[in-house]
């Protein structure tokens, strides 16, 4: 019996952004990394086939020998894979265990299946690639835009320098690998025109069809579920939350994919903050608890932490890096301390240390799996520093404790303030999920999972979080605006979704937009249209226009503000 974790790694990121349905993605994502005493032990070699079963599913991945996975854990990047075995309770959190899974893992035979191998294991219905490209050549000036806002992760850099040719994007300064392959390769993937499923099939249409059908599916929906947004821009999602109210649904973002618990922990305790320049400037200790900014956000040491040069804090030499998480990682590396904490054990640790920052007693030997002399070591470091930052990622929203394990780190952060200053601050993954979060609560008073069934808004995590009322069946429609479900979601809340009426409203091809009954194509924001979008510190940046969009091709504002007036006319006689 082995614990199985999931999470991002460099390639699955890059390999995503240059296109889901490519061979190198399935290579990248389709794996699972194995500790080499592991792999003598199952009699497995590297690069064979192996089959990962869990209480929740199976699914075969090729077995990869890591010295960085240890003995008894094993290693699956987030994607469609992953999604078939991982557990889909969310604790009341809407947040999904994706990490500390027991599995069990067994040589086989059988062929990796591909994308719409599993989803066909999901649905019966008809599967099959619409991307196309436009029919007619965008052309444009030459031009080179600097300060560019990157469309990839919560970092939103906006340094970036782009060079356009001819109307297409042709070179990337600043950027990291996968802001790279997002620009470089914007155009990959995409079908161009509205569709509809007539007689179990998606057939092309024009954009009024495709919207009259999208409104009719909204206005006789008694509890549609309205999802995604965190690749959208802040005045498309102004729409979304009417749609909600419109139709009596729910409104959710991809928090719950992410930082939901961190929202929850917040709601409990507050929280100590700063901006990614103050921690720049300032920072002379920076901790990164259960995330691995090297490979999931590529620029943020160099940028903004532990490699940044600051106004009061040179670079590297003035800092103290500290990293503490279930395995080593690249992240790791780079660390004056690295803390090994046992899988699903964090709170432990994090208690630990609020007593030894209170001068208490620590009686037991080792705490999580760490030794006491280094929990205090760790405490003096923590005390020690002028301006102390902890970075918290998804290996504490994802595994036990969720909301709580967040709610405690806060409680140390307020701790180590009566001692120094510190802050905290979540390692945003998506590009505009703060901003999606900002938004709903300027509109609806809640950051996300906004119920209006009762013509008002409720905020009830675990109940109204998309993939609770995915995972029970609640809902009997969807609309998904700038996101991926069926990448990201666990396997019974996908199998809720193909069943239901869903609308996709996305730039790209997806595996979403694969089990849609609409899709509607629309502009990238940030690359085909300007809008705003939230820094993971909450600092807004207005995103530029860097190409032509295809013709007829519209914004998602554009779009869902078309949708919302045609809901009107259907439910409200307008």
């Amino acid at each position: 019996m082995f614990t199985l974790i999931t999470g991002r790694t460099l390639e699955q990121g890059r390999t995503m952004e240059i296109g889901k349905f490519t061979k190198d993605y399935m290579d990248r994502v389709a794996i699972c990394e194995i500790n080499p005493e592991d792999l003598k032990k199952i009699g497995v070699e590297s690069g064979s086939n192996v089959k990962v079963k869990t209480a929740y599913g199976e699914v075969v991945v090729k077995a990869v020998s890591s010295n960085t996975t240890s003995p008894g854990v094993v290693f699956i990047p987030m994607g469609p894979w992953a999604n078939m075995v991982v557990n889909p309770d969310t604790q009341g959190t809407g947040m999904p265990n994706l990490k500390g899974v027991p599995c069990q893992i067994e040589a086989t035979g059988e062929a990796i299946p591909g994308i719409y191998d599993l989803l066909k294991k999901i649905s019966d219905k008809t599967f099959e690639a619409k991307i196309s490209k436009p029919e007619v050549a965008v052309s444009g000036r030459s031009e080179t835009y600097s300060n560019v806002v990157c469309c990839f992760c919560g970092c939103v850099c906006d340094d970036l320098e782009v060079s356009v040719e001819n109307g297409k994007i042709k070179s990337v300064k600043n950027g990291c690998a996968i802001s790279m392959a997002k620009l470089l390769n914007y155009d990959r993937e995409r079908a161009y025109k509205p569709m509809v499923r007539k007689n179990g099939k998606l057939v092309e249409t024009s954009l009024e069809e495709a919207l009259n059908e999208a409104a009719k599916i909204l206005a006789e929906a008694k509890y549609p579920l309205i999802y995604g947004w965190s690749s959208t821009s802040n005045e498309a999602m102004r729409h979304g939350v009417y749609l909600a109210e419109l139709t009596g649904g729910v409104v959710d973002n991809t928090s719950v994919s992410c930082h939901g618990p961190t929202i929850l922990g917040t709601q409990q305790a507050g929280v100590v903050k700063a901006t990614l320049g103050q921690i720049r400037n300032r920072a002379d200790l920076i901790v990164y608890w259960g995330c691995n900014p090297v490979y999931a956000h590529p620029r943020h040491t160099v940028r903004y932490s532990a490699m940044a040069k600051g106004r009061f804090v040179k670079g590297r030499k003035e800092r103290k890096i500290v990293v503490v998480d279930v395995r080593p990682t690249p992240t790791s590396k780079i660390a004056d301390m690295f803390i090994q904490v046992k899988q699903g054990m964090d709170y432990e640790l994090i208690t630990a240390l609020r007593m030894a920052v209170k001068d208490h007693t620590i009686e037991a030997p080792t705490v999580a799996g760490v030794p006491r002399e280094k929990i205090l070591e760790l405490a003096d470091m923590f005390r020690s520093a002028r301006f102390g930052v902890i970075f918290l990622g998804m290996g504490l929203t994802m595994t036990s404790g969720k909301g709580r394990n967040l709610e405690e780190a806060i409680k140390l952060v307020q701790d180590l303030n009566e001692w120094t200053k510190f802050v905290l601050l979540a390692m945003r993954g998506h590009y505009n999920v703060t901003g999606t979060n900002e938004v709903i609560v300027w509109l609806t008073g809640y950051p996300y999972a906004v119920d209006f069934m009762l013509g008002y808004p409720r905020h009830n995590p675990g109940i109204t979080t998309a993939t609770d009322v995915l995972i029970r069946g609640d809902v009997d429609a969807a609309l998904i605006v700038a996101s991926d479900p069926a990448s990201h979601f666990p396997r019974k809340a996908v199998e809720h979704l193909a069943k239901i009426p869903t609308i996709v409203i996305d730039p790209r091809w997806s595996p979403t937009a694969s089990l849609a009954d609409v899709f509607i194509p629309t502009r990238y924001v940030g690359i085909e249209c300007e809008g705003v979008v939230y820094r993971m510190d909450g600092v807004p940046l207005r995103a530029k226009k860097l190409v032509d969009p295809p013709p007829e091709i519209l914004s998602d504002e554009e779009v869902l503000g078309k949708l919302v007036e045609k809901v009107e006319a259907l439910k409200l006689g307008r």
